[in-house]
């Protein structure tokens, strides 16, 4: 019969790389696990592994089980996480994925009531540049994400909270500071100052560069919105940032906000869940709570 610990064993040799690391991972004796996995081939009737030299390699029926064990142990995990802090009389933790780098601001506008509303609930932010989000929620890494780019799978829902308009961001002395909008071909000599990200994430390329068929002359990542402005202060370069985030910023330092062709890059954030995850309240609540602030992020 199959149980709970194959599907343990399988994902820690795919991790691990060897049955004797699994083993040690899982506090188990190597003989322990291979007599453990042995019991399941014969109940089964098929194998789920073969050797390959030194190491293992999953047959088709093993590659089944591992997908099953990457779709259900994070479910058992998170579901033994929350029973532990009702246990400590907790409510639980609302982990938080950010696939928008600089709503870093408007979502502590959201947290701060949020945790005076729900005092017995912990609040996680995951913030990772190479963050995959969708992966992530799948996978019941993070119980919401907060993204411009939703991904509609079954299983995912996405409600939006607000909208927002992409724009450059220049120096108050630049050339193009006081300009209504911007061509592409005006930024062909400049130097793009982006978040780490890949350029397909990047909205400025999707949906400015990339049509024109152009690019600027440089591109630099810095990971912090701060001295990301910092630099297009100082005319170090120019970035493409949400308007209300550019505003915020422009009543201490100098940056100025440009409109990027004449219709602008209209955006809006979204934020995603699990169906399954439809009747948690404090859940529901936080969507609630940053759908009213988003009206005026």
């Amino acid at each position: 019969m199959l149980e709970r610990i194959h599907l343990t064993i399988l994902r820690e040799v795919e991790r691990r790389g060897s049955l004797t690391a699994a083993a040690d991972s899982l506090h188990l004796t190597q003989s322990a696990l291979s007599h453990a996995i042995r019991k399941l081939e014969q109940g089964l009737g098929v194998e789920v592994w073969t050797r390959d030299g030194r190491s293992l390699r999953p047959t088709p029926a093993g590659l089944y089980l591992l997908d099953l064990a990457r779709r259900l142990l994070p479910q058992f995990e998170h579901a033994e996480r929350l029973m532990a802090q009702v246990a400590e009389g907790q409510r639980g933790t609302l982990r938080i994925g950010m696939e928008c780098h600089p709503c870093y601001q408007w979502l502590l506008k959201v947290v701060a009531p949020y945790l005076a509303a729900w005092p017995d609930v912990d609040v996680d932010v995951k913030q990772r540049f190479q963050f995959g989000g969708i992966k992530a929620l799948e996978e019941w890494e993070i119980d919401v994400l907060v993204t411009p780019d939703p991904l509609h799978k079954a299983g995912l829902r996405f409600v939006p909270v607000f909208d927002y308009e992409q724009v450059l961001v220049v120096g108050s002395s630049h050339r193009l500071a006081g300009r209504e909008y911007v061509d592409p071909s005006d930024l062909l000599d400049e130097v793009l100052i982006t978040y780490p990200v890949d350029i397909d994430r990047l909205d400025i390329y999707k949906a400015f560069f990339l049509p024109a068929g152009c690019a600027p002359r440089q591109r630099k990542t810095i990971e912090t919105t701060d001295i990301l402005l910092q630099m297009v202060a100082s005319g170090r370069g120019v970035a493409a940032l949400p308007r209300w985030l550019v505003q915020e910023y422009a009543a201490r330092m100098p940056v100025l906000p440009v409109r990027l062709g004449p219709a602008g890059i209209p955006k809006q954030i979204f934020l995603g869940t699990r169906e399954d995850d439809a009747r948690i309240d404090y859940l529901d609540a936080f969507i609630r709570l940053a759908a009213s602030i988003g009206d005026n992020p």
